[in-house]
């Protein structure tokens, strides 16, 4: 082993915004260390979420996404579009479950999974 895994950065255009987006999604409490950096610690996660200021907008799909577990895709869905995520395409089913492809505020894609 080389290293551990701290954090995950988000590239973003609105650092803050996002924290309190995702610290609906998965607890915790949004700290934004400077106007370009803000980070998210999810309760029981060693993994922290960062989202940094870039310049440039988000112009490509993911190459990487978050799967979040949750009890009631419906009921996940239905609020997180309330803080300002769309879901993509209909709720879909394959071997491993049920999910739905989520965009948070800024595009980027996550899927809610159960």
């Amino acid at each position: 082993m080389i290293g551990r895994l701290q954090e995950l950065v988000i590239d973003c255009a609105d650092p803050p915004k996002l924290a309190r987006f995702w610290t609906a999604v998965v607890g915790g409490e949004a700290v934004d260390r400077d106007p370009d950096w803000s980070y998210v610690d999810p309760p029981d996660e060693p993994l922290r979420l960062a989202f940094q200021l870039v310049p440039e907008g988000k112009e490509v799909k993911n190459r990487l996404h978050l799967d979040v577990e949750v009890a009631d895709i419906d009921a996940a869905r239905e609020r997180l579009c309330a803080e300002g995520a769309t879901a993509v395409e209909d709720l879909r089913t394959d071997a491993h479950g049920r999910f739905q492809v989520m965009r948070d505020p800024e595009g980027n894609e996550f899927c809610l999974v159960d």
